[in-house]
């Protein structure tokens, strides 16, 4: 049985979280929300989840590797600072940085990757997302994963080849671009679809969250997975096997 902590328990997320972690027989070894000592969070538990906010993250990584334990982060809307920070904290403790911890999420993301090396760029890529009225971030964590997915099944960079935001007369789509597409209202909790769109005919790939409960379900999962694993830096797919 293994104790795990979460960083940004007072949240939607975090109370999700704290259910699924009953639900999975692990044991809660607490919460630490802004204000709270994380460090002493840390010493008490055998792994963290972080679904707070990114500019908590540095201290949320200073406290895993003081304490020696993993580290499952959720967070999205991540800076080029964030990963960094990552990056130097996995070559101490195992690191599971995911834009969506869904495991049918991270089966979508292999598919994706699997068509989009499969087929040429005369096939655009369109990545469509819908989420609730008071998301922050866009497009969302998860449609970058799914962006990625599919700049790395081409053997491209995604920064490079993005197209996001179209608005006025923009011109013509570029070739092998990969399009995104934010949509925002109501009480959505994650709707995603990668639109393969080639001559006279087109690839839909979808996936529904109807409830947040299957991503503290996957960040369950992930955290219990990196306990015991090496230093570095890990994904769901790891967790998968994929």
């Amino acid at each position: 049985m293994a104790a795990i902590g979460i960083v940004g328990s007072a949240g939607r997320m975090g109370h999700a979280l704290a259910d699924a972690i009953g639900e999975a027989g692990e044991t809660l070894a607490g919460g630490a929300d802004r204000g709270d000592d994380v460090a002493a969070l840390a010493g008490k538990a055998d792994a963290l989840v972080d679904f707070s906010s990114p500019a908590a993250l540095a201290a949320t990584l200073d406290a895993c590797i003081a304490a020696g334990i993993p580290l499952l982060i959720g967070t999205t809307g991540l800076t080029a600072d964030n990963h960094a920070a990552i990056d130097t904290a996995a070559q101490s403790i195992p690191v599971l940085q995911t834009g969506n911890t869904s495991l049918g999420v991270t089966m979508l993301a292999a598919l994706v990757q699997q068509a989009a090396a499969r087929l040429g760029d005369d096939w655009d890529v369109e990545i469509v997302e819908m989420h609730h009225r008071n998301k922050v971030d866009a497009p969302s964590g998860t449609a970058i994963l799914l962006g990625e997915a599919a700049a790395k099944g081409r053997g491209i960079e995604l920064a490079s080849n993005t197209e996001s935001g179209r608005d006025g007369h923009t011109g013509a789509r570029g070739r092998g671009a990969i399009g995104f597409a934010a949509l925002r209202g109501g009480t959505v909790a994650g709707e995603h679809s990668v639109i393969l769109a080639g001559e006279q005919e087109r690839i839909t790939l979808s996936h529904s969250a109807e409830n947040r409960a299957i991503f503290a379900k996957g960040a369950v999962r992930g955290a219990t997975w990196l306990i015991g694993k090496p230093a570095g830096r890990y994904t769901m797919n790891d967790v998968l096997g994929l």
